[in-house]
């Protein structure tokens, strides 16, 4: 492993080591591990790399790294790279290539890659859509224990797309989704429980969710909890909406105008 990454990081371009300021000891910890040749802390050095206060951005090294990991057969590697390809991070958009990284990580048994292959299968970014193989994905990957692969398995057995329908399995799944940490599965979970009567155990879900969901899930939660009325929780509605205020939305969808 040591020998690939000296070959990359012998061409004339490849990933910049930072110059300056020193790095806090956990981030100096993960670069020195990249440069061993240590798998998991070459992806995490590339991740730096992409996002982070304490270095430069620099997406092109980003991927240089991810490369490493990759050729050295590492699926979490072929996944990053496959990000990279499809967001256009230190690269030209390629969703083809995008999909073919993902493939290469769900081969590797990388379950993040797995579950990005099955949004590009089911959404038909970059290939034709293709529900049954979607569906095999994110089975596959619930079954590993990919909390967000549990929620997309539950909305397929929930709405009886490809299997036969069955909400109990897909509340079990929400649920397991939920306590695995997704977001989307919590709300989901939720959004069941108020279903059933279970109103307070609703709320506790939602209380987690709400940390980090994402503009499209917060306007749903709006919506429940507002219709919920006094059997609500008005402090957490106002932290739903302080979050869609901060995003420059309000809870109608309509973007807040410029004051």
């Amino acid at each position: 492993m040591k020998r690939i990454v000296r070959k990359f990081l012998g061409r004339k371009s490849r990933p910049r080591r930072p110059e300056a300021p020193v790095l806090p000891p956990q981030i100096e910890e993960i670069r020195q591990g990249a440069l061993k040749g240590q798998h998991l802390q070459i992806v995490q050095w590339g991740q730096v790399l992409l996002d982070s206060v304490h270095v430069p951005r620099d997406p092109a090294g980003a991927l240089e790294w991810f490369t490493i990991a990759a050729s050295a057969g590492f699926g979490p590697g072929h996944n990053m790279r496959g990000r990279c390809f499809q967001f256009g991070w230190g690269c030209e958009k390629d969703l083809q290539q995008a999909a073919q990284c993902y493939a290469a990580a769900a081969a590797a048994g990388d379950e993040w890659g797995r579950y990005n292959l099955g949004i590009l299968t089911m959404r038909g970014i970059g290939m034709d859509a293709d529900l049954p193989r979607a569906l095999d994905l994110f089975r596959t990957a619930a079954g590993h224990g990919h909390a967000k692969s549990m929620n997309l398995y539950a909305r397929f057995l929930e709405e009886g797309w490809v299997v036969p329908q069955d909400r109990a399995a897909a509340l079990d799944w929400y649920r397991k989704s939920a306590e695995g940490g997704d977001y989307r599965g919590q709300h989901n979970y939720a959004t069941a429980l108020v279903d059933a009567g279970k109103i307070e155990e609703a709320l506790g879900w939602w209380r987690q969710a709400v940390v980090d969901a994402t503009s499209d899930i917060l306007l749903a939660m709006d919506q429940k909890l507002t219709a919920l009325g006094p059997q609500g929780d008005a402090d957490l509605l106002e932290r739903v909406r302080g979050r869609l205020r901060e995003m420059g939305i309000s809870p109608s969808g309509e973007a807040i105008s410029a004051q």
